[in-house]
C-alpha cells in the first residue's frame, strides 16, 4: 500500500512540474499547451485508432475569432489561446472532439469545445485563429467546412 502511494505521489509531481515522462515507451512532455498534448496522444501509439468513430454533421458556416478575446475567460472557465485548436459552439458539450475539413483544399484540423458563440446570425461554429490558419480560412473569414464529431472508445486504449 505505502509503495503504491509513493509511485502516485512521484507520477503527480513529475506531471505537476512540467518534466517529460515516458509513457508506454514513448516520450511525453508536460510542457507543451493541453491542445497539442491532445494532439500528440491522438496521432501516436496510445490511440487505437480502430476505435475512433467519426459522425459526419454535414456541412456548417464556420468563422474565427482570436487578437481581441486572446487570453480572457471562455465560457468553461479556460484561458483563451488564439494559438490552440479549439472551437466555440452554441450547444456542444464543452470537451465535444470536432475534425473540421476544408473541402477545398482537404486540409484538416481537430478543434476541441471549450466556449460558447458564434453570436452572429447564421454561423455555427467559430475556430481559434490557429485552427483557421491551417484550414486556410483566415482570409476569406467565414466559410462553409464539413464536421465530423469524434467519438473515442477509451476503454481499450489506456493513457497511463
Amino acid at each position: 500500500m505505502k509503495l503504491t502511494k509513493k509511485v502516485l505521489f512521484i507520477l503527480a509531481v513529475i506531471c505537476f512540474t512540467g518534466s517529460t515522462i515516458l509513457i508506454n515507451g514513448s516520450i511525453f512532455n508536460n510542457n507543451i499547451p493541453k491542445d497539442e498534448k491532445f494532439n500528440q496522444i491522438f496521432t501516436s501509439q496510445f490511440v487505437n485508432t480502430t476505435n475512433v468513430k467519426y459522425s459526419d454533421l454535414g456541412t456548417m458556416k464556420v468563422s474565427w475569432y482570436g487578437p481581441g478575446f486572446h487570453g480572457r475567460l471562455t465560457a468553461n472557465g479556460e484561458i483563451y489561446n488564439q494559438n490552440a485548436f479549439t472551437a466555440a459552439h452554441k450547444s456542444f458539450k464543452f470537451g465535444t472532439l470536432l475534425k473540421i475539413t476544408n473541402p477545398n483544399t482537404n486540409k484538416s484540423v481537430v478543434v476541441r469545445i471549450n466556449d460558447r458563440g458564434p453570436y452572429i446570425p447564421g454561423r455555427q461554429i467559430d475556430l481559434s485563429k490557429a485552427a483557421a490558419e491551417k484550414l486556410g480560412v483566415v482570409y476569406s473569414g467565414v466559410k462553409e467546412l464539413k464536421v465530423e464529431e469524434i467519438e473515442l472508445d477509451w476503454s481499450n486504449n489506456p493513457i497511463l
